[in-house]
This record gives structure tokens, C-alpha cells and sequence, in this order.
């Protein structure tokens, strides 16, 4: 009998954190990594926000709460989104959650039996691909095609969209892509949900990076489109657009109170409730105008480095990168790479065993991180299923701009260097055989 559950070792991960082991072992060797990993503002919350939270702390706010969150705390959520989405939204269909990831685990637990479907979007959030493959679902990628602006259409949704589909899952903008779904593709996807889904099917809308948009995009909910929000569990918190990632402060809308209730009961079953005095500071940042002109000085800043970054890979040879509009995560395509630094006959080469666990672009990214002191995140940290055949690295430019020039001055070397390259698979450590 095993120690640890066969069910256990269906669950992933998300490779942007777990890559911090190679950057600790790339850094032991004497490497100095520029890490573009991990997808978090570098920016501090704001001094309103934290003064709140320092606030309720000191005038005891530090006890149990309601394990749905704080009444003025949901009052004040309902309100923003009603204001934000166009929707009537009652507090009690608000659930405030420890960061906004709970959602996504809440929703499988409470909703996916065995064996049914499950669509989401590919490459995507790495986590909704692990809670499905942990829960006995079947898994539905939706494709997002690079000459679509990573969205996709919806005759792709209607290939894989069945009886049996009882999730679908959107994110815009979009982690890894920065891509964003357009109102006119939402209004698509919902009249073939009307037309082709089941009555109840719900929709997963990730809007995590709802604040951080450019080139005057406007971020829409599913939940605005007509008759979606009676379908529609909205996801989103403060990590993002807030640069509130270590308050650990999500929030979701069900559909109804009735659904609310169930992942209130998960609440109680995992973390009790959210720290009152974290949620106090988290009313502050919804409430107080201040915050969303710091918001909007932010969301300047990430555009100015995107509008560096994506010529600066353009100009790679064999690298193409599409503009993203949302988020902030560049996706660039390493195919040529992949074939003039000779990363795709090494993959090739490679034991029949031993292809399942990378890929051309993961070899690129070992190399780049262990030879040349750059930390990016490979496609197939994305999603596994269906990623065979393409070559996407993802960089964060959630940094500072001498961080990024520096960074990308380093994968221009990269991926010339081919004697590093061979070396590189010789080196047992960094190419993961021995990690």
C-alpha cells in the first residue's frame, strides 16, 4: 500500500514557482539569473491600502470573521461589480477567498463529478489543467492560436464543446499570453452556449489581470454579456492590479447565493475565513479613488516595457512576438530557435522515456537559465495536453527596465550561442537528468 494517494499524483503544479529550484541551484553554481518567472508586480501596495490593514490590526481586527467574508467587504465587492460589469450583484453571492487561485479548486470540488467535461484555454493558467486531471475530469483544450492574437473562435469552441461540457473556463487578459477576448467573441461564445450547452453549465471568468489592459482595450466580463450572468462565476482579486500578491485577497460571484453558500463551506473546510484586517485593507483599495490612479500610473509603467520588450525579441533571430494587449507576460515564439541553436534534434535524440517530460523550448529554457543567467517559463508549463509542437517561452516584465534590457541582451546571446548549447547537453544538472 502507498504512502501517498494515487489520486495525489494525478495534481500538477505551477512551474513558475517550482523553476525556483533550478534558479537556486543555476545561482550555486556562481550564475547571476535575471529571473522573468514568476507573473508579480513589482510594485508595493499602496500606502492607503497598507495603513488599513495596520489600522484594523491595531484596533483588534485579528479574530475569526465570517467564513464568507466581511459584510462591508462583500457590500463593497457587489457594488464594484455591479458598477464595473453592468450586473445586478447582491452580496451574498460574493465569497471572498485567500488569493484568487482558491476559485479555481473551489469550482472543480463543488461542481466536476468524474468523467465530465471540462474546457479550458491552452496555453493557460497551469493550475486549471492540474485541478481537472486531480478530480477524475476530462480534459478539453481549447486551442489559442499566435495569428489570432492567442484568442480563439467560435468554431474552435464548438469542436470541443458537448452535452457533457459542465465547465468553461476563460481568462482575459490572459496568463501566459497577455492576449484578451474581445466583446464581439464573448457575444460568439455566448450564443453557442444559449444554443449548444447544457442549462447548466457554468462558466469559470478569470479576471485577474482585469486592470491591466493597453492600447485602450477595455476589459468585459462574460458576466455582462446577456444571458451569461446566471451562468457565470466571476474570479478575481488584489494580487494583480492591486500589487497585493503577498495579501493573499481573492474574491469570486456566483451565480446564485445558493452556490455562494457551497464554497462558503469550503472556506470553513480549508482556511476558516480570510484575515478580517487583511479584507479591511482590501475595502480600502475598492473604496478609496486614490488606488486606481496608482493603478493607472502602474499599468503606464507595464506598458512602457512592453512597448521595449516585444521589438527588443523581435529582433532576435528566429524569435516572433505578438503584441500583447492585457497582463503582463510577453509569449514569444522560439521556433527557429529551436532549429538553428539545435534544440529540436537534441529533443529528438532524446530516450523515448525521456520526451513525455520536456520539449525543445524546455531545453532552450534550461540552457538560457544554467549557460546564460536568464529565467523564463516554457510552454509546457502552460498546459501538457495538446503543447506538442510548440515553442513559446513566457517572460514576465513585472521588472525594472535595466533588469529587462539586460535580460534580453542575454537571450540575444543565448540563443547564438551554439558551442554553449552543446555543452549545455553534456551537463547533466542543468539539462535535468540529475535534477
Amino acid at each position: 500500500m502507498p504512502l501517498l494517494s494515487r489520486q495525489f499524483g494525478q495534481m500538477g503544479t505551477e512551474n513558475a514557482f517550482k523553476i525556483g529550484e533550478d534558479i537556486a541551484r543555476a545561482r550555486a553554481r556562481g550564475v547571476h539569473v535575471i529571473p522573468f518567472t514568476v507573473g508579480e508586480p513589482d510594485f508595493d501596495s499602496a500606502p492607503h491600502i497598507n495603513e488599513a490593514g495596520i489600522a484594523a490590526i491595531r484596533r483588534g481586527d485579528t479574530h475569526y470573521c465570517d467564513p464568507a467574508g466581511l459584510p462591508e467587504l462583500r457590500e463593497a465587492l457587489a457594488a464594484y461589480v455591479s458598477r464595473t460589469r453592468g450586473i445586478e450583484v447582491t452580496p451574498d453571492r460574493v465569497i471572498v477567498l485567500a488569493g484568487a487561485k482558491p476559485a479555481i479548486g473551489y469550482t472543480m470540488t463543488a461542481y466536476l463529478d468524474p468523467g465530465d467535461e471540462v474546457i479550458y484555454p491552452n496555453p493557460g493558467f497551469p493550475i486549471y489543467e492540474s485541478w481537472v486531471t486531480y478530480l477524475g475530469g476530462v480534459r478539453k483544450p481549447l486551442q489559442l492560436r499566435e495569428d489570432r492574437g492567442f484568442a480563439f473562435t467560435a468554431e474552435d469552441l464548438d469542436r470541443v464543446l458537448t452535452e457533457k461540457t459542465k465547465i468553461l473556463l476563460l481568462c482575459s487578459p490572459s496568463n501566459p499570453t497577455g492576449g484578451v477576448l474581445p466583446k464581439s467573441l464573448l457575444e460568439e461564445v455566448a450564443a453557442l452556449v444559449r444554443e449548444r450547452a447544457r442549462p447548466d453549465i457554468r462558466i469559470y471568468s478569470d479576471e485577474i489581470y482585469e486592470h491591466i489592459t493597453f492600447d485602450g482595450f477595455e476589459h468585459v466580463s462574460m458576466a455582462s454579456i446577456s444571458g451569461m450572468a446566471e451562468r457565470t462565476i466571476i474570479a478575481s482579486g488584489h494580487s494583480k492590479g492591486y500589487a497585493m500578491t503577498g495579501w493573499r485577497l481573492g474574491w469570486c460571484v456566483l451565480p446564485t447565493a445558493e452556490e455562494a453558500q457551497r464554497f462558503k463551506q469550503l472556506n470553513i473546510n480549508t482556511v476558516s475565513c480570510v484575515p478580517p484586517f487583511v479584507q479591511q485593507a482590501a475595502r480600502e483599495a475598492v473604496e478609496n479613488p486614490t488606488t486606481f490612479e496608482i493603478v493607472a500610473d502602474m499599468v503606464a509603467e507595464f506598458r512602457r516595457r512592453r512597448d521595449y520588450v516585444v521589438p527588443a525579441l523581435n529582433a532576435i533571430p528566429g524569435v516572433t512576438c505578438a503584441n500583447p494587449l492585457g497582463a503582463f507576460y510577453a509569449f514569444p515564439n522560439i521556433s527557429g530557435v529551436c532549429r538553428s541553436l539545435g534544440a529540436t534534434p537534441a529533443f529528438e535524440a532524446l530516450p523515448e522515456a525521456e520526451q513525455p517530460k520536456t520539449s525543445p523550448a524546455t531545453l532552450v529554457s534550461r540552457f538560457l537559465l544554467y549557460y546564460h543567467g536568464v529565467a523564463l517559463v516554457e510552454r509546457r508549463s502552460f498546459g501538457v495536453l495538446d503543447s506538442e509542437g510548440e515553442h513559446y517561452l513566457r517572460l514576465s516584465y513585472a521588472t525594472d527596465m535595466d533588469s529587462i534590457r539586460e535580460g534580453i541582451r542575454r537571450i540575444a546571446a543565448g540563443v547564438a550561442d551554439t558551442g554553449g548549447f552543446r555543452r549545455f547537453l553534456a551537463d547533466p544538472t542543468a539539462l535535468g537528468v540529475a535534477a
